[in-house]
């Protein structure tokens, strides 16, 4: 076990039976009283941020966690298929684990799992940015580049994001995968 003196950013512990991340941390020592670590933690299960305090030298369970990289190869109905990029086997993750990061998994992309102990997965993460091509959007209107107007635009992986009016059918788009925002058109 161990207590609020190891804690460090990143560091992954399990709070309320669910695996937490620490994001940020404050070793508190106030006039009166005695010292407190003020903490914001992410969920890792279900991405909930929430901020606790701890009191100073409280005992915490301290996840130990391994990071591997896989391959997305295909999705079928029971989830996600991906290859151990070194051994070569092939998983089923279910899609649970993804959340809203989903639509913007293209096939062939590298994921991470983040796997405890007990070879459970904890969470996967894919790239910040990725590359996808715009097959299908509104042509812009000449000249109207004026004001920061935008357009729906449909992906290749069926994503359904919004771009600025110069951006055409075909052209390769870098999004962010975590607010789901075009970042800046990709020269071929």
């Amino acid at each position: 076990m161990a207590d609020t003196s190891d804690f460090r950013n990143g560091l992954i512990i399990k709070f309320k039976n669910d695996p937490y991340v620490i994001v940020e941390f404050q070793h508190v020592k106030p006039g009166k009283g005695g010292a407190f670590v003020r903490t914001t933690l992410k969920n890792l299960k279900t991405g909930k941020v929430l901020d606790n305090t701890f009191r100073s030298g409280e005992s915490v369970e301290i996840i130990r966690v391994e990071r591997r990289k896989y391959q997305y190869l295909y999705r079928e109905p029971a989830g996600f298929v991906l290859m151990d990029n070194d051994t070569f086997e092939q998983i089923t993750v279910p899609e649970k684990y993804f959340s809203e990061t989903k639509d913007f998994l293209k096939e062939g992309e590298e994921v991470e799992l983040l796997v405890d102990d007990s070879d459970q997965i904890i969470s996967v993460d894919i790239p910040i940015f990725v590359q996808l091509k715009v097959v299908q959007t509104e042509p812009g209107l000449r000249g109207d580049t004026a004001t920061n107007v935008l357009k729906p635009a449909i992906l290749e992986t069926g994503a359904q994001i919004n771009v600025p009016l110069f951006v055409n059918e075909g052209d390769i788009l870098k999004v962010d995968t975590r607010t789901g925002e075009y970042v800046e058109r990709v020269k071929n």
